[in-house]
């Protein structure tokens, strides 16, 4: 059977399942059931034997051991390959100095330049995936993964974006991973510094109006008064766009970020970051939320990261998007509240508002199980769990993710990548999907595969799955809808 009529069929008998979906029943959830549910919610899916694991430990063993990833020991294999990841594991400045060489290079050099330039930017973004998608498959510790994607996405940069190219590995390793489970001021601090975001959105350029160098013919970068990073921390990162600002609230946090900065040269030739440059910097007085904030310097900006992380309306954004992710595309007003009390009451801590969240009642109703379409980054990763693949080689792995409109750094705009079901469920997704269903099916045991996902697999799929050619079944499983929610 040919390529175009392996997809054509599998096509075929996926939109007979589609069309017959069932939906969630009343029944409580048996403890494979709710195994299940929590490697589908905490982590990217299971591994052959993961269900039965997790049945025997119990869930709420296996929640609290996610919770505290630096339990968990990460396989020697995992271990040695993130090592050999040179690229992926040196310091920013390093990697900058590389970058803007060849850049030089593709100027001065002509052909051979732009080659190599190529070939540079080539091997940072494919280090950067590999580093990524090797611990979203291969570590157990799966809900340390599942968050630095959540954040990465919440507090999203664009690797395609000048330096940003250079930045991201960095960013990521050093600004997201190791908070992913701590304090949201200190995330949220992070991020504000890292030269990724400052570059990203524009505040590395910002100055006070009128900010004018010593020298006339000096080379400093400015844009005058950039609103752009302000404007996004608090409707993206903080309060959210109902957090009850104003446009005037925009402006004067723009002002108090003034000298937020770092400079590309010293961090290409010294590693030296985050920098503030008091020169840059609107010494004004500010009104800001309602509050009058005395011209200062650094410590202003410090002191709205302190406001916004603990802003009621903070809690409730942060809230709503992690019950968002774990149960409902539209979760109950209730739960919200609830983890909202929680994030206050702790200051802000990540992993209380998560335990919170995954001892309520809601996470575990029978009625959040399987309401979760995956995003295309969650169906490829875990397609390759529940295969039990090894990730040999991650361009076609990439190449699946812009093939399904989702590249792995790709998200041009602040907002990020959505994560609901209206999103991503559509005719030409569900096609592009099934082909790479296929692809992947071919070299999979569809028997081993069913195991696997155990009771994921509906009677009705099973009985379709059992109808197909055998070279089809594995696809059929991972092309059929059972698979495509969490």
């Amino acid at each position: 059977m040919n390529a175009t009529r392996s997809i054509a069929t599998a096509a075929a008998v996926a939109a007979l399942l589609w069309h017959g979906a069932a939906g969630a029943t009343d029944i409580p959830l048996p403890p494979e059931q709710a195994a299940l549910h929590v490697l589908n919610r905490l982590g990217y899916g299971p591994r052959p034997g993961d269900i039965e694991r997790v049945t025997q430990m119990g869930v709420q063993r296996y929640i609290d051991s996610q919770l505290h990833p630096e339990s968990i020991p990460m396989p020697a294999a995992l271990a040695a390959r993130l090592d050999a990841l040179e690229t992926a594991r040196q310091p920013a400045g390093r990697t900058l100095a590389q970058f803007l060489a060849v850049r030089e290079m593709a100027r001065d050099e002509g052909e051979e330049g732009k080659a190599r330039r190529r070939a540079l930017v080539v091997n940072i973004a494919e280090q950067t995936a590999e580093a990524r998608l090797a611990r979203a498959v291969d570590s157990p510790r799966q809900l340390e993964e599942v968050m630095v994607d959540f954040w990465f996405n919440h507090f999203n940069v664009f690797e395609g974006k000048g330096l940003d190219r250079a930045l991201v590995a960095s960013y990521e390793r050093d600004a997201i991973r190791p908070y992913a489970l701590g304090s949201f001021r200190d995330l949220l601090g992070a991020t504000a510094h890292h030269p990724a975001m400052l570059f990203y959105l524009d505040n590395w350029l910002s100055t006070a109006d009128g900010f004018v160098p010593r020298r006339a013919n000096a080379k400093v970068k400015t844009a005058g008064l950039n609103e752009n990073y302000a404007r996004e921390l608090m409707e993206l990162h903080t309060l959210g766009v109902d957090g009850g600002y104003t446009q005037r609230d925009v402006r004067e946090l723009a002002r108090m970020l003034t000298g937020w900065t770092f400079n590309p040269r010293a961090l290409a030739l010294r590693n030296e970051g985050f920098v503030f440059d008091a020169r840059r910097h609107d010494r004004g007085d500010k009104q800001w939320l309602g509050r009058t904030v005395h011209g200062g310097g650094q410590d202003e900006g410090e002191y709205a990261l302190d406001v916004l992380a603990m802003h009621p309306a903070t809690a409730h954004h942060i809230s709503y998007e992690l019950a968002q992710y774990f149960v409902q595309d539209a979760p109950p007003p209730a739960l919200v509240d609830r983890l909202a009390r929680s994030y206050l009451d702790s200051k802000g801590d990540i992993r209380t508002v998560l335990a919170t969240l995954f001892a309520s009642p809601e996470f575990m109703a029978p009625e959040a199980q399987g309401a979760k379409f995956k995003t295309p980054y969650q169906f490829v990763v875990s397609a390759a769990r529940a295969g039990s693949a090894p990730l040999a080689e991650v361009k076609p792995v990439l190449g699946a993710l812009n093939r399904l409109g989702m590249p792995l750094y790709g998200c041009q705009t602040p907002d990020g990548y959505k994560n609901t079901e209206v999103a991503w469920l559509n005719p030409d997704a569900l096609s592009r999907r099934i082909g790479i269903a296929t692809a992947m099916g071919r070299t999979l045991d569809a028997g081993a595969l069913q195991a696997t996902l155990g009771g994921a697999v509906s009677p009705r799929t099973r009985d379709a799955v059992a109808a197909s050619p055998e070279p089809l079944r594995a696809a059929m499983l991972l092309g059929g809808p059972d698979f495509m929610q969490r």
